[in-house]
Parts: C-alpha cells; sequence; structure tokens
C-alpha cells in the first residue's frame, strides 16, 4: 500500500502551476472564502483555513455551526456556493470523476456512529474498501484487514458482527475501516459522541499515535474540550458559519469572546 504522503498515480501534488516555497509546504487541506447556503441559511460564510499536513486541527463550536458541512466540503460531498476546497493543493471543483475518485482515496472518514455495516463481520467491513479500490489478493486483503484490527486493539473481532460490539468498539473498528487504504488525511466527526471518558481517552490515543507514528492530517470535529486539548495542534471555533477564535490551547483559552472561553472552560463536555 501506498505510505501516507504519497500521491496515487496520475495525480499530481501540488496542484499543476501552482508555486511552492520550500519553507511553506503545500496545506492537506485548504479552504478559500468558502461560502455554502442552504436556502436563507447561511452555513457557511466565507470560511479561509488551512491545515498542515501531519497536523491536527480540532474544530470546536455550538451545534449547528457548520462543522459536520464543514466535513462533507473536504471530502467532496458538498460543493461551496461559493470560494475553492483544496486537498493536497488540488481544487476538487476543478477534478474530473476519475481524479475526485484518486483524490477520495486519501481520506478516510470516521463517521460520528461508525457507519458499519451490521450484515457482514468487522473483518469483511474493513476488508470492504481493499476489495472495492484494489487489485490486491483476497489473502493479502485478509491480512491486512486482520492487521489494521489489530492496531486498534481488535485482533480478536474480526469474525464478530458489529452488533455484538460495544460502542467503543464500533469506534475502533470504524476507525480501523477508515484507515483500510492508508489514508494519509482522516476525518474525523466526534470520535467521543456516546462514549464513557476511559474510552473516549482510548480513541484519542489512538488518533494522536496515527499523528505522531505515520504523521496522518487529522481534521477533527468535537465538543470534547480533553479530547481538543490533547489533539489539536490548531484549534478552530466556528460562530454563525465564521471563524471566531483560532489558534493553540492557549489563545483560545485567553481569547477576547466570552463564548470561546467559555468553552474551553467546560473541561468535561463531551458534547
Amino acid at each position: 500500500m501506498m505510505p501516507a504522503g504519497t500521491a496515487p498515480p496520475g495525480i499530481a501534488t501540488p496542484e499543476a502551476g501552482a508555486t511552492v516555497s520550500a519553507e511553506a509546504p503545500v496545506p492537506a487541506i485548504a479552504l478559500e472564502g468558502v461560502t455554502k447556503r442552504f436556502g436563507t441559511l447561511t452555513v457557511l460564510d466565507d470560511l479561509t483555513l488551512a491545515i498542515p499536513p501531519g497536523t491536527c486541527c480540532c474544530v470546536l463550536g455550538r451545534s449547528g455551526t457548520g462543522k459536520s458541512v464543514l466535513l462533507k466540503h473536504i471530502i467532496g460531498l458538498m460543493q461551496p456556493d461559493a470560494g475553492r476546497v483544496l486537498v493536497e493543493g488540488r481544487d476538487l471543483a476543478t477534478l474530473d470523476r476519475r481524479e475526485l475518485s484518486a483524490t477520495r482515496l486519501r481520506m478516510g472518514f470516521l463517521f460520528q456512529n461508525a457507519a458499519l455495516f451490521d450484515s457482514i463481520t468487522v473483518g469483511e467491513n474493513v476488508a470492504f474498501p481493499m476489495r472495492r479500490h484494489t487489485d490486491l489478493a483476497e489473502h493479502e486483503i485478509l491480512d491486512r484487514a486482520r492487521a489494521k484490527l489489530g492496531a486498534v486493539g481488535l485482533a480478536d473481532a474480526f469474525d464478530k458482527m458489529p452488533g455484538s460490539l460495544s460502542g467503543g468498539m464500533r469506534k475502533r473498528a470504524g476507525l480501523a475501516r477508515a484507515l483500510a487504504l492508508d489514508a494519509a488525511i482522516l476525518l474525523v466527526d466526534e470520535p467521543s459522541a456516546g462514549l464513557d471518558p476511559v474510552t473516549a481517552g482510548e480513541i484519542d490515543d489512538l488518533l494522536a499515535g496515527l499523528k505522531t507514528d505515520h504523521k496522518t492530517t487529522l481534521v477533527v470535529v468535537t465538543h470534547n474540550i480533553p479530547s481538543a486539548r490533547m489533539l489539536g495542534d490548531e484549534l478552530v471555533f466556528l460562530h454563525q458559519g465564521r471563524v471566531l477564535a483560532r489558534g493553540d490551547v492557549e489563545a483560545l483559552e485567553a481569547s477576547d469572546d466570552e463564548l470561546v472561553r467559555a468553552f474551553m472552560a467546560s473541561a468535561g463536555a463531551t458534547g
């Protein structure tokens, strides 16, 4: 499998014609003036954001501020009404179907509810992306699926059905599937939702290990302030579709905005 940070065949990084400075690597993800409206409701409002490769950006904010919509734009499930979304230097709006598919294969998505297929085993869930998107032999797919499950502490769950797993185990299995293609970028929607503090901490440890050991770029939408403190190189606070505050933990704790400070002070918040 291709290591994180290696573009698939036929995909140039950065975008053709882009000027790259040795001092400023192309962001793994960049949003430039992104606006998204649903009728009269503006969900993202001239949003600009750049996430360096191999870092973690935690996206914070109250419910309904556009955090999940932001993730859908990054993976190309939604298109902005204005502005651009670039992944590894490539403007998603300019890609044809083959190029967009190849770019999406560079990204994994850990859903809030894990989104496992309940009718097949945990192992088959993890194998599914490899069956669909690679030419690996069957024994290689099974070996890799077992290895991915082992990496998240589920070595014994290969033949189990998703319905028999606890919430934390389902989240781990979803993470193993999200990483089945060795994604360079991982988008994570509320990783601690519905989990007890101990299990949430275990998920955080797995995500932190991806960044440290594999240089995976993480975009984590969360209400869990302890998780954001642990994982985030940069924290971005969205409010009414705009960036209200951004920076490291200390910067947001010292923010001039009362809402941001109150959010950061909610040490036990899990959303």
